[in-house]
């Protein structure tokens, strides 16, 4: 069966790929259905989970509203107003549900990209979208399949020995499943210190990390999130895996970060050496025991569907700038890099929508 033809094709139905949508349809462009007109431009959006709300509708069950890191509201709709005690994963994904409604995304699911590939060798040919029902032919295709569905997990010698239970954030419910357990947790970012306040108070806490974080007083203002965007900015532009953004702006003080020093827990240790049957071995030889390890060691982006096309550099990275490949501009990586904020997704949705766009504009002016 020949693949269907679209425009453009949007891969999945997070923030960024919600805001692609909207601002395709700003533009004139309409979903791709049965008996579309000839010169109609159309989009089709393809989303792997079985409901709306990307990976909001995974996170931790304890995460409320007052809590919550990074929310920001999809383009033309404001988030609702939520009771701060209420859960994230009850509020955001009905909020996505309401919003695609709303605007008549048409987002078709479950339906889940095995690959993407050049239909031939000219470079102004179309992309063929495989899934796991059916195919699409699309001039343009924005990938915005985010990171939740990649945990990384690191490898540390012992590890398969461990009598204990090990997990990744992804798979975090709450405190209370460790309750009177000794929790070893790993990580430096904004996740592992959020879950060592909460867990600490039913159970005691071990925090390790590779280095020592790098605290700032500082507001995460906008001179910060602009040095911090364009860290990031360069790292991805060379092919370089993104990185995250504390890795250039450091930590900095939270409502959670500071209630755990204030109760004795915030202590971090240097990394273990080693992984035992009954706990951890500290590179000074001297021995943690635990019940539980806690991976908090953040995601890669989702992107092995994209391997036909050969874009992966040496280094692990994409070269991408302005939410564009360079090396295949047919595609847009948007969630990728610089855009993996929710604030951020939103812009790259919309920029990736102008350059299609401008393409447009070009290829009339030359026709003309």
């Amino acid at each position: 069966m020949e693949p269907a033809r679209v425009d453009v094709v949007v891969i999945g139905a997070g923030q960024a790929g919600l805001s692609a949508a909207y601002h395709l349809q700003r533009r004139g462009f309409v979903p791709a259905r049965a008996g579309s007109e000839a010169d109609v431009r159309t989009y089709v959006v393809l989303d792997a989970e079985a409901a709306p709300g990307g990976a909001w509708q995974h996170r931790w069950e304890s995460l409320r509203m007052a809590t919550v890191n990074g929310i920001h509201e999809l383009p033309g709709f404001a988030v609702p107003a939520a009771d701060p005690s209420a859960s994230s994963r009850d509020v955001l994904p009905a909020y996505f549900a309401e919003y695609e409604e709303r605007y008549a995304l048409d987002v078709r699911r479950p339906v889940r990209v095995t690959a993407v590939a050049r239909a031939d060798a000219d470079p102004r040919g179309r992309l063929v979208v495989q899934t796991d029902r059916g195919a699409w032919s699309a001039r343009y295709v924005i990938n915005a399949t985010g990171t939740w569905t990649r945990p990384f997990w690191p490898r540390y010698p012992g590890q398969q020995r461990f009598r204990g239970r090990q997990l990744h954030v992804a798979d975090y419910v709450s405190a209370e499943q460790f309750r009177g357990q000794r929790v070893v947790i790993v990580g430096a970012g904004i996740s592992a210190v959020q879950l060592l306040d909460e867990i600490s108070h039913v159970a005691d806490t071990f925090w390790v990390t590779r280095s020592e974080p790098d605290w700032s007083d500082a507001a995460f203002d906008i001179p910060a999130r602009v040095a911090a965007i364009a860290g990031v900015e360069d790292r991805v532009r060379r092919g370089l895996p993104p990185g995250s953004v504390i890795s250039v702006t450091g930590m900095h003080w939270t409502p959670w970060a500071r209630a755990a020093q204030e109760r004795g827990v915030l202590v971090r240790h240097p990394m273990f050496a080693a992984i035992e049957e009954e706990g951890v071995r500290m590179p000074d030889g001297s021995f943690e025991p635990a019940d539980v390890i806690l991976w908090a060691t953040g995601f890669r982006p989702a992107l092995d569907h994209l391997s036909p096309l050969r874009l992966r550099t040496p280094a692990g990275g994409f070269r991408v700038e302005n939410g564009r490949s360079i090396d295949e501009p047919r595609l847009f990586l948007i969630g990728y890099g610089p855009s993996q904020s929710t604030v951020g997704a939103n812009r790259a949705g919309r920029e990736a929508v102008r350059a299609i766009i401008a393409d447009e504009v070009r290829d009339e002016a030359l026709v003309a």
